[in-house]
């Protein structure tokens, strides 16, 4: 697979500590607006064909697939241009700013027929893999009850950066430069681990969304920052169960963890992913009488970039595609209208 990469910041990176290790898998080209960026990012990587529009790589055309690594809001424009292109997309979450945009994206997809996938990153967890299928295999019996958290720091400390200087942050905290807030962020991530360790989909939702003053005037710069900081979430999952879903960027002492916990009527079993490392501990048999949790031990999973890789190379769609990820994304916008309603709505 010859891969382009389309925009090069912090998750580009990320990306490609992965990709290139991948048999098969050649990086050949790199697409930033911004000059100098692109030089350093490619010469970083050794990548030899830099562009500085999508519009040139695509006229180059020498590449079979690319990863859209660019800004929420530029998602639906860049690959909609590359599905006319005939390319295979990897788009990193969210999908894009609206359920409507993404539903677009989804069906282009589908019509040309090309392989498409959302980099839902936390599919990667190994123990929530372990979970699904513990779930699907009747162990936990009926699903009545689900937790789901995302609790991120980075608004109290700097252990990622300052916020109130670095662009790459401030962004996300403005509706202006195209952020919906931890809503859009992280919250596509936790209802996806959530709905699929639960092995469930979302059936309604009712939202609360809270934006905390950050600064005088509520302003740094040219960025207005009037993004959601918080989310609580209750709703209803298409199995029955009762679920309550949260996450913030104020969870001091926090760095980056989800967390999710799915209640059956024979067992439990819990889900923690920490920079460290991921875990699941399960209350099963017996050991309910006693409310005695056990570590359960998982074997490691193919990555979202393995099967991906694997799917251009096969031809055969794989999971999540552009439509679950627009399917959340209905959610994500019913979340926003629930909050200014204050009402329940049915996805």
């Amino acid at each position: 697979m010859r891969l382009l990469v389309l925009g090069t910041g912090v998750m580009a990176k990320n990306q490609l500590a992965r990709f290139p290790l991948i048999d098969g898998v050649t990086v050949v080209g790199a697409v930033d607006t911004d000059p100098e960026r692109l030089s350093a990012f490619a010469d970083k990587f050794n990548i030899e064909k830099r562009f500085l529009s999508l519009e040139e790589a695509i006229a180059w055309g020498e590449f079979d697939a690319a990863t859209n690594v660019t800004p929420d809001r530029i998602h639906h424009p860049t690959t909609m241009a590359l599905i006319a292109a005939g390319k295979h997309v990897f788009c990193e979450k969210p999908l894009a700013e609206n359920y409507a945009k993404a539903l677009e994206m989804t069906e282009a997809a589908e019509k040309a027929g090309v392989i498409n996938m959302v980099n839902l990153t936390y599919r990667n967890v190994a123990p929530l893999q372990r979970a699904r299928e513990m779930v699907l295999a009747g162990e936990l019996g009926t699903i009545r009850h689900v937790e789901a958290s995302y609790l991120q720091s980075w608004l109290v400390s700097r252990a990622w950066g300052d916020w109130r200087t670095e662009s790459t942050w401030l962004w996300r905290l403005s509706t202006g430069h195209g952020s919906n807030g931890v809503l859009g962020d992280v919250g596509i991530h936790i209802l996806d681990f959530a709905a699929y360790g639960a092995a469930t989909d979302i059936d309604h939702v009712f939202a609360r969304l809270k934006t905390f003053n950050k600064a005088p005037g509520g302003q740094i710069g040219e960025y207005l920052l009037d993004a959601n900081d918080s989310f609580t979430m209750s709703v209803d999952f298409a199995n029955g169960a009762l679920g309550v879903i949260h996450a913030s960027r104020w969870a001091t002492g926090h760095l980056n963890e989800l967390k999710l916990r799915i209640y059956g009527e024979r067992g439990s079993l819990e889900v923690i992913h920490r920079p460290s490392g991921s875990e699941l501990h399960g209350c099963l048999g017996e050991d309910v009488e006693t409310a005695t949790w056990t570590k359960i031990e998982v074997e490691p999973v193919a990555t979202n970039y393995e099967r991906f890789a694997e799917a251009v190379a096969s031809g055969i769609q794989p999971d999540p595609n552009f439509r679950h990820a627009a399917n959340l994304q209905k959610v994500l916008d019913l979340a926003m209208v629930t909050e200014r309603e204050r009402r329940e709505l049915k996805v």
